[in-house]
């Protein structure tokens, strides 16, 4: 088996190969498959289908036993590719509560957390592409 992880390698078909490129996957890499895609509202705003997710954020729970239920992220578990939301928990054997972690795929961006730099700086960036482009069956006139 290869030691060094591949940076190269695109996709498979495979469902096994695609799960353990994830798992293997550094830090840095892993960082961006932890997105979600937006609300309706929130695609027409910026013009994109999906953000990473971070701390502060609303979003609703799409699948699972919470679905259709809303929240804030408390924790972005980058390592293990889970997120916690805020009064999502269940009741353990013992009595004692515990906060669920939950996959990205499962989760929808209601509202943006604004306040970071850098997403600041992405969404201004996304919104020039979207004013930039012309509509679909459009075409652009050359002078």
């Amino acid at each position: 088996m290869k030691k060094k992880f591949s940076t190269s390698w695109i996709s498979s078909k495979r469902p096994g190969k695609q799960r353990k490129y994830a798992a293997k996957a550094p830090l840095h890499l892993k960082r961006s498959f932890l997105n979600a895609n937006l609300s309706k509202e929130l695609r027409k705003r910026y013009g994109r289908r999906s953000f990473a997710l971070k701390k502060g954020d609303i979003v609703k729970i799409m699948r699972g036993n919470f679905k259709k239920k809303t929240g804030k992220i408390i924790e972005v578990d980058t390592k293990n590719m889970k997120v916690q939301i805020e009064g999502m928990q269940i009741k353990k054997q013992d009595g004692s509560k515990v906060n669920v972690k939950f996959t990205p795929s499962f989760l929808q961006i209601i509202e943006l957390n604004i306040e970071d730099k850098k997403r600041n700086d992405s969404i201004m960036r996304s919104k020039k592409k979207t004013e930039t482009q012309t509509p679909k069956g459009e075409k652009k006139n050359a002078p």
